[in-house]
C-alpha cells in the first residue's frame, strides 16, 4: 500500500494519500490550507484519482481545501456529524481569533457530505477504514484505522488527526474542546491498540502507540488504575 503525505500551509497540517499498490484510485485525508495545488500535482504525476476525502475533524487547518478537491474530482467528503457545521462556518470552531486571518474568505460544504459513525467500516479505493470516535480536541474528532500490507505482513496504521501527536496531544482550549474527555478517548480508544500501530498525526512526524505509551509526557499513568485515571 502507498501511504504518503506532506505538510501544507501556514499550519503545516499533514495531508495524507492512501492507495493500494498499482491501483488507480486513492483516498485523501485532511487537505488543509494550500494543500490543493501540491495534492493535485502529486495525484496527476502518480496517475491516481481520489474516490473520497476523509476528515479527522472540522478545524479549518484540516478542511480548508476539501470543497475544491471534492468539486474537482466529483467526490464526497466524510466527517463526523458533530463537526460538520465547521465546513461552512469555520470560525464557530476556532473562535474570533481566526477572523483576522480569513478576512472576507467564504467557505461552503462540498456538494456531497457523508456523516461518519463510530465503529463504521468504510471500503474506499479498495482500502478498509475503521472509524473510531475520539472526542476531546473537538466533539467530532475521529481516528481512522487501516491495515496496510507490507513486505513483513500487515502493518496497523492510525490516522489520529489532532487527537494524538508524537510526544503530545491535541489542544482543548478551542470551542468544543474538553481535556478530560480527550484523555478518556486516548485511554479507551487508542492505548488498547497494539504497540506496533503506526501513528500518523495531523501535525509533525509519525510515531507508534508503543512509543507514545512509553514516552509521551501527557499520557503518564493514563489507563493505569493505580493512578486513578481512565
Amino acid at each position: 500500500m502507498l501511504v504518503t503525505g506532506f505538510p501544507a500551509g501556514m499550519f503545516q497540517t499533514n495531508c495524507y494519500i492512501l492507495a493500494q499498490d498499482d491501483a488507480s484510485e486513492c483516498v485523501v485525508v485532511d487537505p488543509g490550507q494550500d494543500a490543493a495545488d501540491p495534492l493535485i500535482d502529486f495525484l496527476t504525476r502518480s496517475s491516481l484519482t481520489p474516490t473520497a476525502v476523509l476528515l479527522t475533524h472540522g478545524h479549518l487547518d484540516h478542511t480548508w481545501s476539501v470543497e475544491p478537491i471534492c468539486e474537482k474530482y466529483g467526490i464526497a467528503a466524510y466527517i463526523a456529524p458533530e463537526d460538520r457545521y465547521m465546513l461552512s462556518d469555520p470560525i464557530k470552531g476556532t473562535g474570533p481569533a481566526l477572523a483576522a486571518v480569513l478576512g472576507d474568505i467564504e467557505f461552503r460544504e462540498p456538494a456531497e457530505v457523508i456523516e461518519l459513525a463510530d465503529g463504521e467500516q468504510l471500503d474506499l479505493a479498495g482500502i478498509e477504514f475503521s472509524v473510531v470516535h475520539t472526542p476531546g480536541h473537538t466533539q467530532g474528532s475521529v481516528v481512522f484505522l487501516v491495515r496496510a500490507d507490507g513486505p513483513d505482513g500487515a502493518v496497523p496504521l492510525a490516522l489520529t488527526g489532532d487527537t494524538l501527536f508524537a510526544g503530545s496531544i491535541g489542544r482543548t482550549d478551542l470551542p468544543g474542546g474538553d481535556h478530560d474527555q480527550l484523555l478518556r478517548s486516548i485511554a479507551t480508544r487508542l492505548l488498547p491498540l497494539g504497540d506496533d500501530t503506526v501513528v500518523l498525526p495531523g501535525h509533525g512526524g509519525q510515531s507508534s502507540i508503543g512509543q507514545e505509551r512509553a514516552s509521551n509526557p501527557f499520557l503518564v499513568g493514563l489507563g493505569d488504575p493505580e493512578q486513578g485515571k481512565l
